[in-house]
């Protein structure tokens, strides 16, 4: 194990994580730019870890501990959320150090115990719940569903610190720990909650509304990935409330596969009648972009447009994984249209405009298919598909 230095970040606050720079997958969601496992030892009477790391960087964790404080001093973790990228090195802490206990929400005792099948000493907090520990006094909030169910942030009056756990991070492996010293982080903090918080948006308003009305008053959030907010926390929290309402822009996302060109021939002309119209566009063809980076475009739109062949008698299978994470993803005020090429039986298409309207998306247009080689004719009906959605974007209808 190699020396591993903690980062202070507030008078009584050290970052004492992991930087995990090979990550390349989370969820099914594409980290191209790796990670941090973030935990922090807060120093008062006695020190206190809030959360833990992937177990794989449980040793980096430690040599960061130790050199701030003896490790063997810890006397409370308090876990926010018990997904194993957070609480994978609790068991071989709580064997080592042997802390007195370990607080967390009543659902997260529930996933613990479930997750390690053993005495680990847990403790419940209610939402609420202030709790001095080592002469600080702490704020424990629920935030359920953000994005697991025994999710919780926990507030550090001393200092004014929001251990905020997932909320407000971002997958990203950077060598500075705050967000003014990690200028792409909007590219990711988009990503972040498109991929892995979006679903819960209703959730994530009323969770802001009941932190506001709390009135903390907070001079930094450090989540359990990413960097720490210093300088553009009301920035984060703005996106959040305007991500999280999921109101529709004018940008139009063409999403597709293609066997032999003819469905992006499809794609190309839906693309220049919407430009045609005034629309924005981004054309994003699977041999090229991910399904996580399709998703993170379609935070910010007004339009969904799939694109499909047929093969054997199904829709092409990379559009179907797609559009089951998208449906999972669950945007909301979208509107939009399926189209593809086919050569006899023609389903690929018409799966998609069902799955469409499973989705909720209302219809641009009607569903645009064409045998094999797209003709003048076929063409000019993309475009005119197009141009009609860009009119019903700009009119936000």
């Amino acid at each position: 194990m190699g020396e591993f230095k903690a980062v202070k970040i507030a008078e009584k606050v050290w970052w004492v994580g992991a930087i995990d720079w090979g990550l390349r997958d989370f969820h099914g969601y594409s980290t191209r730019g790796g990670s941090t496992y973030n935990a922090y030892l807060v120093m008062g009477e006695e020190p206190v870890l809030i959360d833990t790391v992937k177990a794989p960087f449980y040793g980096e964790m430690l040599s960061r501990i130790a050199s701030v404080t003896d490790p063997g001093g810890i006397k409370t973790v308090i876990s926010n959320h018990s997904e194993m990228d957070h609480s994978g090195s609790l068991p071989r802490l709580l064997a080592e150090l042997k802390p007195q206990r370990v607080l967390c929400s009543a659902a997260g005792k529930s996933a613990l115990e479930a997750h390690f099948h053993a005495d680990l000493k847990l403790q419940t907090v209610a939402d609420g719940q202030e709790t001095e520990i080592g002469g600080l006094k702490f704020t424990f909030m629920e935030s359920k569903m953000l994005h697991w169910p025994d999710s919780m942030v926990s507030f550090l009056h001393d200092g004014g610190v929001l251990f905020s756990n997932d909320i407000f991070g971002m997958h990203l492996a950077h060598s500075k720990r705050f967000d003014d010293e990690t200028p792409d982080w909007r590219r990711e903090a988009a990503a972040y909650y498109a991929n892995i918080v979006l679903p819960y948006s209703p959730l994530v308003l009323a969770f802001l509304a009941r932190f506001k009305a709390k009135n903390f008053p907070v001079k930094l959030i450090a989540p359990d990935h990413g960097p720490v907010w210093r300088k553009d926390i009301a920035a984060i929290i703005s996106l959040y409330e305007k991500w999280a309402r999921q109101e529709p822009s004018d940008l139009a996302v063409i999403a597709y596969d293609t066997m032999w060109q003819s469905t992006a021939l499809l794609a190309n002309a839906l693309a220049d009648g919407l430009i045609e119209g005034g629309a924005r566009v981004q054309v994003m063809p699977l041999k090229a972009d991910g399904r996580s980076d399709i998703a993170t475009e379609l935070l910010e739109a007004g339009a969904l447009f799939l694109g499909a062949p047929t093969l054997n008698r199904q829709v092409f299978p990379s559009m179907a994984d797609l559009t089951v994470y998208l449906k999972g993803l669950n945007r909301r005020n979208l509107t939009g249209a399926a189209f593809g090429s086919y050569g006899w039986s023609g389903e690929g298409p018409d799966w998609l405009a069902a799955q469409l309207k499973e989705m909720g998306v209302a219809p641009a247009g009607e569903t645009l298919k064409c045998r094999y080689v797209p003709d003048a004719a076929a063409l000019d009906a993309a475009r005119r598909l197009g141009l009609s959605a860009a009119g019903r974007l700009l009119r936000k209808e």
